[in-house]
This record gives structure tokens, C-alpha cells and sequence, in this order.
């Protein structure tokens, strides 16, 4: 007997894909365990706004009542904005949350599963996870890359947070086959900072040439995504050096109160916040919007390919 996974569309996101229009899948865990009510409410709202400018239709998505939803109403942002207790679900709890008939926030990892499951090709985050500082003792790698080894799905995003190690995040994805492509910059830039110190493998500023090398990489077979990066405005980047010096100071502060696994990437993001005066949580805000603009544009882009060699 086969299982069939639940899948309810907004209407709006049902039609652009029937109508193979351009949709951008975005993640809800932004929502509920990111920024506080009523900015988190706000930010989601801005950030579905800037995809729609960007070219294409907005799709977050989130899990409710046992079934995947694509596509929030403005109700569905404001109840998981305002509400409590909504647990986070990443790929690994997805199966788990499904057949018990709960709801959830879906991660990068789980949005992947999700939008390839829906038939979007595109989504957007502001950062990817990583490989964690330490990574050779604890084997802490965010199943974020793990998931995109195996989602056909495209990113975009502002490269990975600048809490992980880069350098090994960069080299995970080297040895798994996943194409990292910058697009307006030499570097792979670290989530609110412009530039990570490492230089992009790629950089290609024809979006039109980034969606020709999208559907060539699925077309040579790969099973993975492809990681498309952009780096944060002038005006919303965080000096590279004072974000250094927050996540050391942090790091030494969750060693001494023994937070480690899950928890850690939520400790540290709260401490620099608290470090910077709040310029990091700010730079978040902005990120998530300016990427997911970059995001619509690129779905349109590989919309357009599609439809001229269909």
C-alpha cells in the first residue's frame, strides 16, 4: 500500500503552478521561532511582498492539521506570528509531525522536502545552516545540507550564517556535488555579512545563465540542488569583524552554560544579537527581504527557460 502525502494549496499558489507561473517556496520557521510579535508577522509580509516584486508568487509553507500547506494566508502568518508552542519541524520529525496530525514550522531542510514534494523548483532563506565550529569533535552539520543533497530544489540565499565554520561548510558542499553559484559578488557571503573571506567557487550575474545551469545540472541527473547566493545590501550588512568578535565572546558563553546540539544556533544568534545591540537581528529582517527579492527573480528567470525550450 502506498502513502500519499497531504498537500493543500492556497489558491493562489494552485494557479500560478498550473499556469506554470514563477512561485518561490519560503520557509515559516522564520515566523515562529525567529523574530519576535509582532515583527515576525511583519517581516513574513514583506518578505512574500518582495517575491511578488521580485517577479513571482510567494509560497511559505508550513505544516497544519497532518498535511503540508503551501502557500500561508495572511490568518495562517498572523496565528503562527501570535501563537505559542508551534514546534519547529525539520526533515527528519516531517514523516513524524505528518502521520500524527500535528502541525509545525517548516525549516530549510523540511521547506526542501516540501516544495519539491509541491512542485516548486525555487525557494528562499535568508542563510543556510552549516557545518558547526567544532564540527571534527561533534559531527554537528545542519541537516540543511543534508537535505539539499537530495531535494531537487534551487536556493537562494545569503550564503550560510557566520556562527558556522564556512570553510568547511564550502567543502561539504564541494564533496557532495552541490553548485554554489554568487551572483553579485566574488564571495560567498555569511548570512548578514557581505562576505565570508572565502571566494565563490562561481559567480555568474546573468540570471538568465544561473536558471540555464539550474536545469542543466538537473538535466545531467544530479539529485541535489543547486545553491545560488546573494549577498546582503551595503546598507544592511554587518561589519565582518564585529560579528566576529560577538560569536567568539558567544560561543565561550554557551560553553560555560553547556549549550550544545539543537539549541546552540538559537543561543548564539540571540547572544550576537545582544553583543551588537540588536544591528544583527535588524540585518536579519533586511536579508530575508532583499534575498527573497533576488529569489523571485531567479524563479522568473528559470521560468522563462523552461518555457522557451519546452
Amino acid at each position: 500500500m502506498s502513502t500519499t502525502i497531504p498537500i493543500v494549496y492556497s489558491e493562489e499558489v494552485r494557479e500560478a503552478l498550473h499556469e506554470r507561473r514563477p512561485v518561490v517556496a519560503l520557509e515559516s520557521n522564520v515566523i515562529t521561532h525567529g523574530l519576535k510579535y509582532p515583527h515576525n508577522a511583519e517581516t513574513a509580509h514583506q518578505v512574500e511582498a518582495a517575491v511578488r516584486k521580485g517577479g513571482s508568487v510567494p509560497a511559505t509553507i508550513c505544516i497544519e492539521d497532518g498535511a503540508i500547506r503551501v502557500g500561508m494566508t495572511a490568518a495562517d502568518i498572523e496565528r503562527f506570528a501570535s501563537e505559542g508552542g508551534i514546534p519547529k519541524v525539520s526533515s527528519r520529525d516531517l514523516p513524524v509531525v505528518l502521520a500524527r496530525g500535528g502541525r509545525g514550522a517548516t525549516t530549510v531542510a523540511s521547506s526542501l522536502v516540501a516544495a519539491e514534494l509541491a512542485g516548486i523548483p525555487f525557494f528562499s532563506s535568508a542563510g543556510l545552516g552549516g557545518v558547526h565550529r567544532g564540527a571534527e569533535t561533534t559531527m554537528d552539520i545542519s541537516s540543511d545540507l543534508i537535505q539539499l543533497t537530495r531535494s531537487k530544489v534551487a536556493v537562494v540565499c545569503a550564503g550560510a550564517k557566520m556562527i558556522l565554520d564556512l570553510a568547511l561548510t564550502m567543502e561539504y558542499l564541494e564533496t557532495q556535488c552541490v553548485p554554489v553559484i554568487a551572483h553579485g559578488s566574488d564571495d560567498f557571503p555569511a548570512f548578514y555579512c557581505a562576505s565570508s573571506g572565502l571566494r565563490a567557487p562561481h559567480r555568474i550575474d546573468d540570471e538568465d545563465l544561473i536558471a540555464k545551469v539550474v536545469a542543466t545540472h538537473w538535466a545531467a541527473g544530479h539529485p541535489g540542488g543547486v545553491v545560488i547566493t546573494t549577498p546582503p545590501r551595503d546598507e544592511d550588512a554587518v561589519d565582518p569583524v564585529v560579528a566576529e568578535a560577538a560569536i567568539n565572546d558567544a560561543l565561550v558563553q554557551a560553553e560555560r552554560d553547556g549549550v550544545t546540539g539543537q539549541g546552540l544556533t538559537k543561543y548564539l544568534m540571540h547572544a550576537v544579537d545582544r553583543a551588537t545591540g540588536g544591528r544583527t537581528a535588524q540585518a536579519n529582517m533586511a536579508v530575508l527581504i532583499s534575498t527573497a527579492e533576488v529569489g523571485g527573480r531567479m524563479a522568473a528567470a528559470y521560468a522563462r527557460y523552461q518555457s522557451d525550450h519546452s
